[in-house]
């Protein structure tokens, strides 16, 4: 069979932000490309749906409108710990904007596949790819998938593009596992509704994270505002040993008794939908990120920042890059040439955040000590200096060359952390 039967020269799996902004270039590129999504549209997804300006870089490079209903900007950071409150804007530099956005997921996605859509690329929904085709040298060459009726059917491809989150079920059917000493994070929110929150200017984060007894925890609590009466209200947490057993519901129940009673958090009658929780696969814990004509994005290449939990704006970048490399992979004849070009795609995401991730692995380590993260929230708020530097390196939000002495120093501290070695 053919691609051009059943399928597309390119099959994108997983509608999120990072499988439609692949479709949306490839798309943009002329090539054919369908995107599978296994649910209906709209769809609820576990976020904090807070967007820094590294996620607003992409969605304007996508060229998505932010300007109308639905998107809550927000001009920064506001830190809270130990009592202590401090508002930070974020940075403008010649590459990120100074500004910061929301919207929730339930219909940020669908706009994302939808702007895909209309830019040429086939999106079928309620279809659940069930598992890789591969040939007999082991090369994946389109994906098996279950339609709305229950009928299964095939869809074969030069190319796959893996953006089916955390689970990672096509990298696992090739072999391409988890490292499970790399980290992984819990998150859970909810919404409510609040008058005296719902416009903040700012995205509201609680450091002291503990729990009951008192001990400061690896993570940080949110409150992000969406502008429409509500907000969205959560915590994520690091998963590690030394941390102790923790049960995010108790956590978040915990924190939101310390909230103000006005603000009206935490009370049953205000709730507006039910706790969800998910799994953060951080600091590329999914690797390599190209196999056999598979290619990993986002979530499924682990690819969530270790410094702040963020991953929309990741799952963008190296779904832009994918298809950049695709693009130029397809130019060439099969064979030797072509994985060359698709080689580049593993290669240039440890070029672009090896480092990085690699210094943000070792800050989770230090943070699951509980000496140091009682050391870092006791201090960090009493000095807007140092946390304007944290910002910067914890946001990776400084621009190459540097453009003042705070990217200067982030960009050397990344500079000097020696590159991962490679993982076959």
């Amino acid at each position: 069979m053919s691609p051009a039967a059943d399928g597309a020269r390119i099959v994108v799996v997983g509608a999120g932000p990072g499988g439609a902004t692949a479709a949306c270039h490839l798309a943009r590129q002329g090539l054919e490309v369908t995107l599978v999504e296994k649910s209906a549209f709209p769809r609820e997804k576990v976020c904090g749906d807070g967007l820094t300006p590294r996620a607003v870089r992409h969605l304007v490079r996508m060229g998505i409108d932010t300007s109308g209903p639905g998107w809550m900007r927000n001009r920064g950071l506001r830190f809270v710990s130990r009592g202590q409150t401090l508002e930070l804007d974020w940075p403008e530099s010649g590459r990120f904007p100074g500004y910061g956005l929301t919207r929730r997921r339930e219909d940020f996605d669908e706009l994302l596949a939808r702007h895909a859509e209309a830019a040429g690329a086939r999106l079928l929904t309620r279809t659940k790819a069930t598992g890789p085709l591969r040939d007999r040298a082991g090369r994946v060459t389109g994906v098996s998938v279950t339609g709305p009726d229950g009928t299964p059917r095939e869809l074969g491809a030069e190319l796959v593009l893996a953006a089916d989150g955390v689970a990672g079920r096509l990298a696992v059917a090739v072999g391409i596992e988890r490292l499970k000493k790399r980290p992984v994070g819990t998150a859970v929110r909810r919404y409510y509704r609040s008058p005296a929150k719902h416009r903040d200017p700012y995205l509201e984060t609680w450091l002291d994270l503990r729990r009951e007894d008192g001990r400061i925890l690896p993570g940080y609590s949110w409150i992000f505002p969406l502008g429409d009466g509500r907000v969205n209200v959560g915590l994520g947490v690091l998963n590690d040993s030394r941390t102790g057993t923790m049960e995010t519901r108790r956590l978040l129940d915990t924190w939101l008794a310390r909230t103000p009673g006005e603000w009206g958090l935490g009370e049953a009658d205000n709730a507006d939908g039910p706790l969800r929780g998910a799994a953060l696969p951080m600091g590329f814990n999914r690797v390599p990120h190209y196999r056999d004509g598979l290619l990993l994005i986002g979530d499924a290449g682990g690819m969530v920042n270790p410094c702040n939990g963020e991953g929309i704006a990741y799952a963008m970048e190296s779904a832009e890059l994918a298809a950049e490399v695709v693009a130029q992979a397809l130019a060439r004849p099969a064979g030797p040439s072509r994985e060359r070009a698709l080689e580049q795609y593993p290669a240039q995401m440890a070029h672009r955040l090896g480092r990085y991730y690699r210094l943000g692995r070792g800050f989770s380590a230090l943070m699951a000590r509980p000496a140091f993260t009682s050391l870092v929230t006791q201090n960090a708020v009493r000095s807007p200096g140092a946390m304007r530097f944290m910002v910067r390196l914890l946001s990776n939000l400084t621009d190459t060359p540097a453009s003042d002495a705070l990217d200067h120093a982030v960009n050397t501290l990344i500079r000097v952390t020696p590159a991962p070695r490679p993982v076959p």
